[in-house]
């Protein structure tokens, strides 16, 4: 089952190296990891997409990880309401009488065509995973020639009551 793992940490040298080896000591394939600093310069938030055989394993995963002098917090967010994106630049072989085609094909996935060359286009495109998925499906007869994926980074949508709705926010008429 694949499980969406955030851990906030120190933004120190090594710590993105001790924490994926707890994962692979346990034998968990990282299918993604995208790893950046938050609005606190000396605090980086990991976000790990893996793939797990049992609950037990990835519980015992996370205590591990929330030992770490350098791991803040560890979650695992994937039965909470998430919003989840990822980002992709896509090369095609786009032979000018193709471009208007290939364009026709990313407007409908607000994709953006990035860099235009003699005989190739580069696409970005973000979105959950399906959306790039689905692009990549329909770039591929063209010919991909490269193609560069961030992995999914993620975290827990905001709650769907307004601040203003709390009684210490009670509005008068």
């Amino acid at each position: 089952m694949k499980r969406t793992i955030i851990a906030t940490v120190n933004n120190t040298s090594g710590v993105m190296n001790r924490i994926t080896g707890l994962f692979a000591r346990r034998h968990f394939n990282i299918e993604s990891i995208t790893v950046g600093m938050t609005e606190n310069p000396s605090v980086s938030r990991m976000t790990f997409v893996v793939n797990v055989d049992d609950q037990r394993g990835l519980d015992q995963v996370i205590k591990q990880l929330n030992k770490q002098v350098d791991v803040l917090k560890v979650r695992d967010i994937t039965d909470d309401a998430i919003v989840a994106r990822e980002l992709a630049l896509i090369k095609v072989v786009a032979a000018p009488q193709h471009r208007g085609e290939i364009s026709a094909l990313a407007e409908p996935f607000r994709a953006s065509i990035v860099d235009v060359g003699r005989e190739s286009v580069t696409l970005q495109v973000t979105g959950d995973q399906q959306k790039v998925e689905a692009l990549i499906d329909l770039l591929k007869p063209y010919g991909i020639k490269e193609l560069a994926r961030t992995g999914i980074t993620a975290f827990k949508r905001g709650t769907k009551k307004s601040v203003f709705e709390s009684p210490k926010y009670s509005i008068i008429n």
